[in-house]
C-alpha cells in the first residue's frame, strides 16, 4: 500500500499529480495524471494532451489513494523508475 512514508518507492503512474513549484514558472500549478515516467521526466495527461516534465526542475505534489497529497522534490525521484525501488535515500 503506498503512504506519505514509501511514496518514492513506489509507481508514480496512475497518480494525480500537481506542480507544486518550478524553474519554468508557466509549469507551476499543471495538474494531471501521471501517465508515464522515465529517468529524468514525468509525463501528465492533463485535459487529454500529454505534458513532459522535467523531474529536477520541479517540486510535486502527488495525491495517495488514502486522498492525502505529499509533496516531493523531483531531484529526489530522478532515477529510472525500476532503480528508483532499491535506491536508498538520505532524507526522505
Amino acid at each position: 500500500m503506498i503512504t506519505s512514508e514509501n511514496l518514492v518507492r513506489h509507481e508514480l503512474i496512475g497518480l494525480a499529480c500537481r506542480v507544486k513549484d518550478s524553474t519554468n514558472k508557466a509549469l507551476t500549478g499543471l495538474e494531471g495524471r501521471v501517465v508515464d515516467e522515465t529517468r529524468q521526466t514525468l509525463t501528465l495527461e492533463i485535459q487529454n494532451r500529454e505534458k513532459s516534465l522535467i523531474k529536477d526542475q520541479c517540486v510535486f505534489s502527488f495525491q495517495i489513494p488514502s486522498g492525502k497529497w505529499v509533496r516531493v522534490e523531483g531531484k529526489i525521484l530522478v532515477a529510472r523508475p525500476e532503480d528508483r525501488i532499491k535506491k536508498k535515500f538520505k532524507s526522505w
